[in-house]
């Protein structure tokens, strides 16, 4: 990969990481505010939405440092090496816990009867998203394993 899509990629995951810190830190806290003022039943809500919300940006967050550092990785020509697997399982992790946070948060709002169908809706494309990236970062986990045995064959023969 060229190093100039290498910086830019990263300058890319800077930028996100800055914008869902202000996210986190603005507004989450705000929505949940209003939410709560809006509908006075569900203030009850408000704290435990806080703090999924903001788990949820902090996996997203997780994921970019990672991507990063397989970046990193790539840049370096380490890329296929055990260390890598590392960082593709953290991915992994945060991945399914997000997708665990999306659906815990959908059960919690049906039970609560609060949630329009449009919301449900999202909440289940977020479970089906989460679920799908969660295979497609298996499945390129085994190329990368796949790719690392070539590798170690191949300098076996030369």
């Amino acid at each position: 990969m060229h190093k100039t899509t290498i910086a830019l990629l990263k300058a890319v995951i800077v930028v996100m990481i800055a914008l869902l810190l202000a996210c986190q830190i603005f507004t989450v806290p705000g929505v949940a505010r209003q939410s709560a003022e809006n509908y006075a039943g569900l203030s009850y809500l408000q704290v435990p939405g806080i703090i999924v919300a903001v788990l949820f940006l902090l996996c997203v967050q997780v994921v970019l440092v990672c991507v990063w550092r397989l970046l990193s990785m790539v840049r370096t020509s380490v890329i296929f090496s055990d260390d890598a697997f590392v960082w593709v399982d953290i991915i992994l992790g945060a991945i399914v816990l997000a997708t665990v946070l999306i659906a815990v948060s959908m059960g919690t709002l049906a039970s609560a009867n609060v949630a329009s169908p449009s919301v449900m809706l999202l909440c289940a494309l977020g479970v089906v998203v989460g679920a799908g990236l969660a295979l497609l970062i298996v499945v390129m986990r085994g190329l990368l394993r796949n790719a690392l045995q070539l590798q170690q064959d191949l300098s076996e023969v030369v």
